[in-house]
């Protein structure tokens, strides 16, 4: 019976592309002030990076975020392989190393068989114990849509830290994974067609890259997950007062990904990431197919740093402060 389901029709959007749309998320949180601790904050919610950072000593951090998501693809194992991968990830962004991580399990319970449900963890519970990292316990409810991710705490060398606003006019920028698994995953929903490109991608934790970036100085980055290369671009621009030049011809593709494009498989999350950044970016000749790549609503994406790393692809090149935050050429 359980072959048969198709988890991506218990989801109304999928993996990061069923965020709250960027422009209504900073209007949600604008104004909230961090509440007051013991440790010092280094980084909080000024300029929405990947995780929280306190300070424990001269020499450790400790990072702390959270992040789940409806299924991305309908194999319940894979989904648990792809969510996990994804909430580590932002640990990694900061430059950090994943210690512990606890789940987040949503489920509907009469809906859905709880063998199911013991997959999902099955999967997470690998990339975890891939990553070194510590996953124990956790919370779930019983909810109408199934839902899953973790919380992950990890550690951090404060001189180490990765931050979006700490680029610097000169650099390039570099990609650690190739786009496109969003208009992928949205064809499979639709289709049921499976991309083994796209689901290895999306498993593959971004731990070499980041330890490859934090061992060439990079100090400026993030990783590219529901908001797309060009939101996620964006917000680094605006944190680091540049701005943020991409060649269109360098940028990496998976497979597939301009056909899916071609054929209409395009989420709403990618079209509300693409009218967000429109009005500070310059698409040059860019045409519609590349923007709405370009916007596309990742899920479990590679890192975008600035400096050049070990695997990855330099896209462009951080320029001082000109008329847009994005520049396409």
């Amino acid at each position: 019976m359980t072959d048969r389901l198709r988890l991506t029709d218990y989801a109304r959007g999928g993996g990061c592309a069923c965020k709250i749309p960027p422009g209504e998320l900073e209007s949600l949180v604008a104004g909230l002030a961090p509440a007051v601790g013991a440790a010092e904050l280094l980084v909080g919610l000024e300029n929405g990076d990947d995780a929280a950072v306190v300070r424990l000593d001269e020499r450790t951090g400790l990072v702390s975020t959270a992040d789940f998501f409806t299924p991305v693809v309908d194999d319940a194992y894979d989904w648990g392989r792809i969510a996990a991968a994804n909430a580590l990830s932002d640990v990694y962004a900061m430059g950090g190393s994943p210690l512990v991580a606890v789940n987040l399990l949503c489920w509907p319970r009469d809906v859905l068989p709880l063998e199911l449900a013991r997959e999902v963890l099955r999967g997470g519970q690998d990339i975890a114990r891939e990553a070194g990292c510590h996953l124990a316990g956790g919370h779930s409810v019983d909810d109408d849509s199934p839902k899953y991710g973790l919380a992950v705490t990890g550690l951090v060398r404060p001189e180490e830290l990765i931050t979006l606003d700490a680029g610097r006019a000169g650099l390039p920028l570099s990609l650690t994974k190739p786009l496109g698994v969003g208009v992928l995953n949205t064809r499979h929903k639709r289709t049921g067609e499976r991309f083994e490109a796209a689901v290895a991608a999306m498993a593959t934790l971004n731990r070499d890259a980041a330890r490859a970036a934090v061992a060439a100085g990079v100090r400026c980055g993030t990783d590219v997950t529901g908001f797309g290369l060009l939101g996620h671009a964006s917000k680094l621009a605006r944190a680091s007062r540049l701005t943020v030049a991409i060649d269109v011809a360098r940028v990496p593709y998976l497979p597939g990904a301009r056909e899916a494009v071609r054929d209409g498989y395009v989420s709403g999350g990618t079209r509300r990431n693409l009218d967000w950044v429109t009005p500070w970016t310059e698409f040059g000749a860019a045409g519609e197919a590349d923007r709405l790549l370009l916007a596309d609503a990742q899920t479990s994406g590679g890192l975008l740093v600035a400096g050049e790393v070990p695997g990855g692809t330099v896209v462009g090149e951080l320029l001082p402060r000109g008329e847009h935050l994005v520049v396409l050429r």
